[in-house]
């Protein structure tokens, strides 16, 4: 049957130990595109683009976290976006309004994908001590959060912690939250 004089040159036969092309799986060998991912979530976790989003006292200590004190252009965030067009990260520092929440939720479905969110502070998280009729209980009611980060106000260290997990995450390739897809407005249409 593996009679190299029948059969033609370049047809394979069973006989043929062929390990690359018998064992061959598509998760295997995809050198090319896993090196890919791994470069783009490189790309993705040094060059974060923040959105300027600050609602309250949070957003003070935001701006500090860019000085040259604490130095954020080390890791790749210096640039603050005034624009959700160019932004891929909203931080929301600060208590968030009901008033204010169909605004958030309209910037956060402007930014493009990738999108994360990083919920700065304890008004921004759960309320705060503010737990009356007009603050909305954690601003993950309104856009899916990947990072919480807890304080009132939280310091510049902390945000800074925060960002770095957020990278870790995107470098780790968790980040990818499922609800991050626009879904539509908040008042249903």
């Amino acid at each position: 049957m593996s009679d190299p004089a029948k059969r033609m040159i370049n047809a394979p036969s069973m006989d043929d130990n062929r390990p690359y092309i018998n064992d061959w799986s598509p998760g295997e060998g995809a050198f090319l595109l896993t090196q890919l991912d791994w470069l783009l979530r490189l790309a993705q976790t040094n060059s974060i683009w923040p959105l300027t989003a600050g609602l309250a006292c949070c957003a003070i200590e935001m701006m500090c976290s860019a000085s040259a004190r604490f130095d954020q252009a080390r890791f790749g965030m210096e640039v603050y976006r005034a624009t959700p067009r160019q932004a891929d990260l909203l931080i929301v520092s600060g208590r968030l309004s009901w008033k204010m929440a169909p605004i958030v939720r309209e910037l956060w479905e402007e930014m493009p994908h990738p999108k994360w969110v990083v919920s700065m502070g304890a008004c921004a998280s759960c309320g705060g001590v503010f737990q009356t009729y007009s603050i909305v209980p954690g601003v993950d009611a309104i856009v899916p959060v990947d990072v919480y980060i807890p304080g009132c106000p939280p310091r510049p260290e902390a945000l800074q912690d925060g960002l770095i997990k957020l990278q870790n995450k995107i470098r780790s390739g968790q980040a990818k939250n499922p609800f991050a897809e626009p879904a539509g407005r908040m008042d249903g249409t």
